[in-house]
């Protein structure tokens, strides 16, 4: 006698569940850790602890809260998953610097209290972990503790971001974003928004001090007329002229939404926007892979695309930057071949 279809259905094993339950541990850690961290962040800002920046190599600043941002995650890494290289932004090399000293004194401080009894030593340690190279093999994380310090020190959007990959693919990402309104249709209401994307599975969004998690998705609109789209605030490494000359020539009548840090993603992703897009204006300048693979899962999982202007997938196989790769498209994928193509003749006719 053959067996109904439901019983076949219910001895199989369920895939979406296999992979979820896989991933529990990760899904969990990742969520606490970039939580943690931006707790961190909210008590530096509102309790007015020192926001004294460091000028780095490329002239970017970088703060006690970036350096304790990492401490905290990559201490909740480290725990949790021992055998897992990092992937970081930063690195303790300018906190060693005795000029630095009331910096590095800051970060102990604001470490020790989400980390009671933690050494300097161990601090210093724990921002090093992110020292890894990636590549193609086995796994790591990547973490960007503050994208967008420049917004964070203006009081402006910025973001936590941590993702996981896997033999260069990204599978797992949470991007915390503590300024960001939790509706983008009440740009005044409820601060505070936490995004989390597994490989599958979709992108969900919830609070950054609730639990309840609600799906979101990129918007439907394939009529550039209506769109709007988003880019930096800073010009350093993103042609604003060339966006815009790309927006006129598709006819979009809206003006650019310009924002800090990978929060572009999450309103893409949750379609407040149609697309994001990152014109590089430094021919040589690379992307670092800590500033996309978090918003990168965040908009794929929630049913966009992205790639770079060249319509090229992102390549997070190559180390610490996205080498192969110039510029970056994410959009909602009605609007995707459109703008690369506008892209291509607005870059060609300069």
């Amino acid at each position: 006698m053959e067996r109904d279809t439901a019983q076949i259905k219910r001895d199989r094993p369920i895939e979406g569940i296999v992979w979820i339950m896989r991933y529990e541990k990760e899904r969990q850690t990742a969520i606490e850790s970039v939580l943690s961290a931006c707790s961190l962040c909210h008590e530096i800002q509102t309790n007015l602890i020192s926001t004294d920046a460091i000028s780095k190599g490329d002239r970017t600043p970088v703060t006690v809260a970036d350096f304790g941002a990492q401490a905290l995650i990559s201490h909740h890494l480290a725990t949790a998953f021992p055998d897992d290289s990092m992937v970081g932004e930063e690195d303790s090399h300018l906190l060693r610097q005795s000029e630095n000293a009331g910096v590095r004194e800051a970060v102990f401080d604001i470490v020790n209290r989400f980390i009671p009894g933690r050494n300097p030593t161990g601090i210093l340690e724990a921002i090093d972990r992110g020292s890894g190279e990636g590549g193609p093999v086995r796994r790591f994380w990547t973490i960007d503790p503050i994208d967008g310090t420049k917004g964070f020190l203006r009081g402006d959007q910025y973001a936590v971001a941590l993702a996981l990959v896997e033999e260069g693919e990204v599978v797992l990402g949470v991007l915390g974003c503590p300024n960001l309104p939790l509706n983008g249709l009440e740009p005044n209401g409820l601060r505070g928004s936490l995004f989390v994307a597994q490989k599958g599975e979709g992108t969900c969004l919830r609070s950054l001090d609730g639990t309840e998690e609600k799906k979101v998705r990129v918007d439907e609109l394939s009529d550039p007329s209506r769109a709007s789209f988003c880019q930096s605030v800073e010009s350093s490494h993103t042609s604003h002229s060339d966006a815009e000359r790309v927006a006129k020539k598709m006819g979009i009548k809206k003006p650019p939404i310009r924002m800090d840090s990978l929060c572009k993603y999450g309103i893409v992703a949750r379609g407040d926007t149609s697309f994001y897009l990152r014109i590089p204006s430094q021919e040589s300048y690379l992307e670092k892979i800590w500033d996309h693979a978090a918003g990168f899962i965040m908009v794929r999982e929630a049913g966009g695309v992205v790639t770079d202007m060249e319509g090229r997938p992102l390549n997070f196989s190559l180390g610490r930057t996205l080498a192969e790769n110039r510029g970056i498209l994410a959009s909602n994928g009605k609007l995707h071949k459109q703008v690369l193509d506008t892209v291509k003749e607005v870059l060609i006719t300069k």
